[in-house]
C-alpha cells in the first residue's frame, strides 16, 4: 500500500476564522493520528496539514468534508478553491473520472470546443511540493476530423508523457473529460432523501433544521441566507449539546442542511414502505433482538444491524431500529424528531416496522433458509435452475459482478475454494465440462452447476450457504472431518473436484526424455520446480515454464485446453521470488514434443535442436534453441559450443527439409495460450485476479472476505472492483516494472506481482473439442 494511503483527505467546504484559509483547500490527516483524536474527543478541532504546507492547523471538524484518496487527486488538479467545490458537488463525474483509463473513448473541452479524443495518459504533472499526493490529470490524443486542434505533442515543460502528432495531445483536468458514452444524471426523484433543499421547500430564517459534518448530527436554528462565492450558506445558531454546553453560532453549506420536519417526513415515509412481506418464509420476530442481523423488504431486499427496538411516539406497532449496510438505503444517524434513540454513522440508520424483519440468512449462523427448490435424499437443499448460464460477457461484467456483495461470499477458511470457483467459472468455460459430463457424484455436479456457476454467472452473487453445501458433501466423500473448517490449497481442491470426483480426462499429457524411450505421463496441474544454477531474477511464467521443463526433460504431447501452474514455493510462506511477472500469453511451441519448430536465429523451419545452448547467455532467456541446418553449422562452429551435441527433430507430416537451401521457407505456426485468471496469497488469504475481456485493461480483482459485518455471528462481504492498473503494469518496459516499489504500486497490483500462487491459462480453439 502506497504511503498516502495511511492519510485522510478532506475539503474544507467554508470560510474558516483564520483568514489565510479559504474554502476548497485540500488537506489531511495521518490515519492513526485522526483515530486518536477521535478517541481523547477533547477538542472539535482537526490537526490537519493543508496542502503545500509543511505544518500543522487546528480546524473545526465541521468546515471538513472528507474525501477518498482519488477524489482528493482528482480535485487537485482544478485551480480554485471555488471550482473544487463546485466540481465535489457532481459525484457523478467524479466517479466516471475514477473509473476511466488509458485508452478510453472521451471528449476533451480545449478553447471552449468539445473535440474528440483517446486517453493516452493518467497522473500528474510536474509538482515540486512534498505533499502525500498530486493532481491527477488526463493526457488526450486527438482524433479524426479533431487531429492538429490540440496544444501539445504529449509532453509538458520538456517532458514526454505520452507521443502523438503535433499540437493533437492536450491535459486537462476532470471536469473538462466526458465519457464519449457520458449521460447528464437525472435530477433526484422526490422520494429520495437528500440534504439539499428543493425550490419546493425554500429554507428561511426561524426554521429548525439538522446539519451534518464528518462526525456528528447538529440541530439549531437558521438566523441568515447569504450568497458567497463558493454558493449558499447558512448560519445557525446550535442547540446546546449534550454537556449542556452552549453551541454558538456557526456557518454551513447550504448542501449540508437540511429542514427537521423533512428529515422526519422522509423517515415515516420509508418506515410505511417497509411492508411486512414473506420472503420464502414466515418471519419469527420473536428471534430478533438487539444486535440480530436482519433483512427486509423495502423496494429491495435491503440488510441491517439492530441496535434499538421500542415504540415511537406517534407508532403503534413496536420499532426496530438499524443500521444499514448500504448506506444509501438509510436516512438518520438513530435520531427520530430530534430524539436520539441509538448512534450509527450519518445516513446508515433507519426505523422500520419490526414485523418486516426477519433474521439475516446469508450465513450459516442464520434460521432455516427456505429455497425455491427440493431438497436431495442427503438432505442438500438445491436450487432448480431452468437454463445452465453461460460465463458472463465483457460487456456485462460492470453491472454484474462489480461491487459489495458480489462474487462467492466467504465462510471458515472457504478462500482457497472461493477464489479457485470464481477463478474458473465467472468469465470462462474452459472447464465447463465439468459441469455436465455423466458421473456417479450427480449431487456434487449439482451443487456446482446449480448452486454456484450459475447463480455466479447469472447474478454476480453466491452466498456462502451454497459453497459450504458444497464442502460438506466433499468432506463426506473424502471423510475427512475437516474439510468444513480447514483451508486447504486451491489445487488440491480443484484436483478433488476434477480427477477424483467428476473424472475428467487428464488436462496435461507431458513427454518425459530423460531416457531412450520417452515416457507419456498424465497430470491435472503443472509444479513449477526450479534448479539453483539458474540466473533469473524477475522471470516471467514463460521462462519459468521452459527452464521447468528443460531441468526435468519434459516435453508437452499436445496442446492443452487448459493449462494450470503453480509457481515454485515451499508452501504458503516462502518465495523463490519476490517478483513474478505473469505472462499474459504463454508461446508453448518450443514445448511441443511433435511440431514444426522455428529457427531461433532466422525464423525458418528448424530440423535440429540443441539441449545446451538452453543455458547458452548469447541467445536471450526465452525458449528451447532450434535451429535450422546452416544456422545450426554456424552456431556450433564457435568453439565454445563445438562440444554440443544437436538433436536431430522430427518434422511433422508436410514439411520437408532441403539439403541445398538448409530448411523449408515457410514460417511455421505458434501455439499460444491466453492467461485468463491468477490466483495469489499473502500468507494464509487467498484472492484472485481474472481477465474478462480483450482489452489490456479488463482485468477484475475478487476477495471473498473484503470485509465483514459482525463477530462470531456476523458475516463476511466479498467484493469485486476492476484493477485496470494491473494491465497497464504488464505492458510496462521490463527494465521500468523492474525499478516499481511494490508498496508503491496502483491500487491491488502489487498483490499480482509479489504473491502469485496459481496461473491459468486457456487454449479457446482447444477447448471446443474438451
Amino acid at each position: 500500500m502506497a504511503l498516502a494511503d495511511k492519510k485522510i483527505y478532506f475539503i474544507i467546504i467554508a470560510e474558516s476564522p483564520i483568514a489565510y484559509i479559504d474554502a476548497g483547500e485540500i488537506c489531511y490527516i495521518d490515519r492513526d493520528r485522526y483515530h486518536e483524536w477521535k478517541k481523547q474527543n477533547i477538542t472539535n478541532l482537526v490537526p490537519v496539514v493543508r496542502m503545500g504546507k509543511s505544518f500543522t492547523t487546528d480546524l473545526d471538524a465541521v468546515l471538513l468534508h472528507p474525501l477518498t484518496r482519488k477524489s482528493a487527486e482528482l480535485l487537485l488538479a482544478l485551480p480554485t478553491g471555488k471550482e473544487r467545490l463546485l466540481a465535489m458537488k457532481d459525484r457523478l463525474a467524479l466517479d466516471e473520472a475514477s473509473n476511466l483509463f488509458k485508452g478510453s473513448q472521451v471528449d476533451v473541452e480545449y478553447n471552449g470546443k468539445w473535440l474528440k479524443g483517446v486517453i493516452q495518459y493518467i497522473g500528474n504533472l510536474p509538482s515540486y511540493g512534498y505533499d502525500p499526493i498530486t493532481g491527477v490529470f488526463f493526457g488526450v490524443e486527438l482524433q479524426g476530423d479533431d487531429t492538429g486542434k490540440g496544444q501539445n505533442d504529449g509532453s509538458y515543460l520538456n517532458k514526454t508523457y505520452f507521443k502523438c502528432p503535433k499540437n493533437s495531445g492536450i491535459f486537462a483536468p476532470f471536469t473538462r473529460i466526458k465519457p464519449v458514452d457520458h449521460k447528464p444524471s437525472a435530477p433526484p426523484l422526490q422520494s429520495q432523501s437528500s440534504l439539499s433543499m428543493t425550490s419546493t421547500e425554500p429554507l428561511k430564517a426561524g426554521d429548525r433544521v439538522t446539519f451534518f459534518d464528518d462526525k456528528n448530527t447538529h440541530h439549531g436554528m437558521v438566523m441568515n441566507i447569504t450568497d458567497r462565492q463558493e454558493g449558499k450558506m447558512v448560519l445557525i445558531s446550535t442547540d446546546k449539546d449534550e454537556d449542556g454546553k452552549q453551541g454558538g453560532e456557526i456557518m454551513v453549506p447550504l448542501e449540508c442542511v437540511i429542514k427537521e420536519e423533512l428529515l422526519n417526513k422522509d423517515e415515516t415515509e420509508k418506515m410505511d414502505t417497509s411492508q411486512s412481506a414473506d420472503i420464502g418464509g414466515v418471519t419469527d420476530c420473536d428471534e430478533i433482538t438487539v444486535g440480530s442481523l436482519v433483512q427486509f423488504l423495502g423496494k429491495t431486499l435491503l440488510y441491517g444491524t439492530v441496535h434499538w427496538i421500542g415504540y415511537l411516539p406517534d407508532k403503534p406497532e413496536k420499532i426496530a431500529g438499524l443500521e444499514m449496510e448500504d448506506s444509501s438505503a438509510g436516512v438518520t444517524d438513530g435520531t427520530y424528531k430530534g430524539k436520539r434513540y441509538f448512534n450509527c454513522p450519518l445516513h446508515c440508520g433507519l426505523f422500520v416496522k419490526l414485523s418486516s424483519c426477519r433474521p439475516d440468512d446469508r450465513f450459516s449462523g442464520a434460521r432455516k433458509k427456505h429455497f425455491n427448490g427440493h431438497s436431495d435424499l442427503n438432505g442438500t437443499c438445491v436450487t432448480e435452475e431452468q437454463e445452465n448460464v453461460p460465463p458472463i460477457r465483457t460487456e456485462d461484467v460492470s453491472k454484474r459482478l462489480i461491487g459489495r456483495m458480489r462474487g462467492i461470499q466467504g465462510h471458515c477458511n472457504s478462500c482457497y475454494m472461493d477464489s479457485a470457483l470464481f477463478s474458473v467459472f465467472s468469465c470462462s468455460s474452459v472447464l465447463d465440462s465439468l459441469l455436465f459430463k455423466s458421473t456417479e457424484h450427480d449431487t456434487i455436479q449439482s451443487i456446482l452447476l446449480k448452486n454456484i456457476v450459475n447463480p455466479l454467472r447469472k447474478n454476480g452473487f453466491v452466498s456462502e450457504r451454497s459453497v459450504m453445501n458444497l464442502r460438506k458433501q466433499l468432506q463426506k466423500r473424502e471423510h475427512c472431518p475437516t474439510y468444513t473448517t480447514d483451508e486447504k490449497d486451491p489445487e488440491e481442491f480443484l484436483s478433488l473436484i476434477i480427477q477424483e470426483i467428476l473424472f475428467l480426462d487428464p488436462l496435461l499429457k507431458l513427454c518425459n526424455q530423460s531416457g531412450r524411450i520417452q515416457k507419456e505421463q498424465s497430470c491435472y496441474y503443472y509444479q513449477i520446480f526450479m534448479d539453483y544454477n539458474h540466473h533469473l531474477v524477475l522471470p516471467t511464467v514463460q521462462q519459468l515454464l521452459e527452464h521447468s521443463f528443460y531441468s526435468n526433460s519434459l516435453k508437452l504431447a499436445e496442446v492443452p485446453a487448459c493449462l494450470i501452474l503453480t509457481m515454485p514455493r515451499s508452501g504458503k510462506s516462502f518465495k523463490m521470488f519476490p517478483k513474478i511477472i505473469p505472462s499474459t500469453e504463454l508461446d508453448i511451441t518450443g514445448l511441443l514434443v511433435d511440431g514444426p519448430q522455428q529457427c531461433v536465429l532466422c525464423g525458418q523451419l528448424a530440423d535440429q535442436e540443441c539441449a545446451e545452448c538452453f543455458r547458452d547467455t548469447v541467445f536471450s532467456d526465452t525458449g528451447f534453441k532450434y535451429f535450422c541446418v546452416a544456422c545450426s553449422t554456424q552456431v556450433h562452429s564457435h568453439q565454445q559450443r563445438r562440444c554440443h551435441k544437436a538433436s536431430k527433430l522430427h518434422l511433422p507430416q508436410g514439411f520437408s527439409c532441403s539439403q541445398s537451401s538448409g530448411s523449408d521457407r515457410r514460417t511455421p505456426p505458434r501455439e499460444k495460450l491466453e492467461l485468463f485468471a491468477v490466483l495469489c496469497i499473502e500468507t494464509s488469504h487467498y484472492v484472485s485476479f481474472v481477465k474478462y475481456g480483450p482489452r489490456d485493461t479488463d482485468w477484475i480483482f475478487f476477495d471473498s472476505m473484503a470485509d465483514r459485518v459482525g463477530e462470531s455471528d456476523g458475516y463476511n462481504i466479498p467484493e469485486v472492483r476492476v484493477c485496470p492498473e494491473v494491465g497497464q503494469y504488464l505492458h510496462m518496459p521490463l527494465a521500468q516494472l523492474a525499478n516499481q516499489v511494490p508498496r508503491e504500486m496502483e491500487g491491488v497490483a502489487k498483490r499480482l506481482f509479489c504473491d502469485g500462487y496459481m496461473y491459468l491459462y486457456q487454449s479457446k480453439s482447444m477447448s471446443l473439442y474438451r
